[in-house]
Formats: structure tokens, C-alpha cells, sequence
């Protein structure tokens, strides 16, 4: 009874806060838009009763949704920009976090849990807060070009707010933490008497580093991918609040659906294949996560 217990729990939150939802939103994607609350059709009418009106309510279902999104260019251009942005800014966070992480790692043992401390930090800041902040940092009277102009770098203020670049920038921030830590976690792990049976095999500590160090941290590198290439891949704030109007991703297409023209059928089917496409990275890590605890154990 402990261990069916132990497995209900996770499998009805599962159930609750994921399956549940995303049947709502499957169904009201095979709807039609509607000028009414909620507004799409059809309803389930209870005068039919219960059997009778789920049959009558799934007979009137399509794929018309689908279709439109297949047709119109805006929507596959926003699915092939988002992953675009999202594997640039994946392969940038991982550029920033590796050398954080490694030199967490070869830090003293008493300066690990400060150093660490300090990666965590940022969270104790509301994130939407932390997203204005760059406002102004970025803009053009911000402090970023103001340093620049100072120093005498710059002639004129550089145009990086409302850009693809502050986006990048956004997006790293944010997401650091999740690739840091993982990549901390192999390295930590790792036997230093490995890097010096190498290099007392004549390889140099260059050579070491990417025969030794990069391979044994493989599975941290993986984890912190998927954990910031999978938000990153449907993030509207970021790309709201410092991206341009040439900044086209499917979050704020998604966001510009639902609010603005109330097509909850078309946003729906929009967050449907979003989701889809979110499945295969996160099956990848799944069964990444798998095999590391199997080497584990």
C-alpha cells in the first residue's frame, strides 16, 4: 500500500495540473470561434444527457484549426523562429555557464556553497522584475550605453533594446542558473586522479580538459540544454518586454490569440503543436536522466 501510494501521488498531479489541462485545450482546438462565453463552440448540452452529449459534442469536432495553421505563413515562420532563437540562446547559455560552472567546481570546498549561493540569487527576484530591469540597461539612454559612451568605446548610442540581440541577452540571463547547476553537479562529481593519470600520459592540460573533463560532464551539458532549450522555446515575456516587432515567437503569437483577438480555438491549436514539438526534447532528457541514474547505480 506505501509504494502504490508513492506512485498515485505523482500520477494524480500528473493528471490534475498536466493531462487534464492539456485535454481542455485539445478539445477547444477542434472548436469553432464563437461570439460567446466561453467563445467557442460547440457546448455540451446536459438536456441531452450525459453519454448522448459527449457523443454529440465529439461528432462535431475538426481539424479546420489545423488547416488554417498549415496555410498561413505567420504561424510556421513563429515555430521556426522560436526554435531558432531557442537553440542560439541554449548554445550561448551553455558558452557563459560551462566556465561558471567549472570554476565553481575547482573552487575550495568552503567557497562551493557561497559560490553557488550566489548563481541562485537571482531568483530570490520576481523574474518579471529582473526582465524590466534590462529595459533599463538596454535602452538607448540605458546604463550599458551610457558606460560605453563614457569610456569612449562608442561615438553614438547602440540600438540593443527592441532587437533579437536583447532578446539573446534576456534569455541567458534568466535561464543561466539552469545550465550552470547541472553542469556543476557532473563536475563536482568528477575524480581529479583522472585529469592527472592524462596529463602523466603526455597529454597537456588543454588537451586533458577536452579529452577528460568534457566528456565526464556530458550528462550535466545535456540536462542544462534541455532545461533552458524547453522554456526558452515558448517564452513570451522576454521577447514582449525587450524583442522588437520584427522579434516574431510563438509565445506572443500564442498570447496575441487568446487576448487580443479571442480566438481561443486557433490559440489553442497553436499551444497543442507547441506542445507536441516540446514532447521530443523532453522524452530526450527523460531517458537521459534514465541512463544517468542507471550509471549511477
Amino acid at each position: 500500500m506505501r509504494r502504490a501510494f508513492l506512485i498515485l501521488v505523482p500520477y494524480i498531479w500528473l493528471l490534475v495540473l498536466f493531462l487534464a489541462p492539456f485535454l481542455i485545450v485539445l478539445r477547444i482546438s477542434l472548436s469553432d470561434p464563437a461570439l460567446a462565453i466561453p467563445p467557442y463552440v460547440p457546448q455540451l448540452d446536459a438536456a441531452e444527457g450525459v453519454w448522448p452529449g459527449i457523443v454529440n459534442l465529439v461528432s462535431q469536432f475538426d481539424l479546420e484549426n489545423y488547416a488554417f495553421l498549415t496555410g498561413d505563413d505567420l504561424y510556421w515562420k513563429a515555430y521556426l523562429s522560436s526554435l531558432q532563437i531557442a537553440v542560439v540562446s541554449t548554445f550561448l547559455t551553455l558558452l557563459v555557464g560551462f566556465p561558471i560552472a567549472y570554476g565553481m567546481a575547482r573552487a575550495p570546498v568552503e567557497w562551493r556553497a557561497t559560490l553557488m549561493m550566489l548563481v541562485i540569487l537571482p531568483f530570490w527576484t520576481s523574474f518579471l522584475i529582473r526582465v524590466y530591469a534590462w529595459i533599463g540597461i538596454l535602452g538607448t539612454e540605458g546604463y550599458l550605453n551610457q558606460l560605453l559612451l563614457s569610456v569612449g568605446v562608442i561615438d553614438a548610442p547602440l540600438a540593443i533594446l527592441n532587437t533579437n540581440i536583447a532578446v539573446y541577452i534576456g534569455i541567458v540571463y534568466t535561464y543561466l542558473p539552469f545550465m550552470v547547476l547541472p553542469i556543476y553537479a557532473a563536475l563536482e562529481k568528477m575524480d581529479d586522479s583522472l585529469l592527472e593519470a592524462a596529463e602523466d600520459l603526455g597529454c597537456t592540460r588543454t588537451s586533458a580538459f577536452w579529452l577528460v573533463t568534457v566528456p565526464l560532464s556530458k550528462t550535466g551539458i545535456i540536462a542544462g540544454c534541455f532545461l533552458v532549450f524547453i522554456p526558452a522555446l515558448g517564452e513570451f515575456v522576454i521577447p514582449s518586454l525587450l524583442g522588437g516587432s520584427d522579434t516574431l515567437m510563438i509565445g506572443k503569437v500564442l498570447w496575441e490569440e487568446f487576448f487580443s483577438n479571442r480566438d481561443w480555438p486557433v490559440a489553442s491549436t497553436v499551444a497543442v503543436i507547441l506542445l507536441l514539438i516540446l514532447i521530443i526534447p523532453i522524452i530526450l532528457f527523460q531517458r537521459n536522466e534514465q541512463k544517468q541514474r542507471e550509471m549511477d547505480g
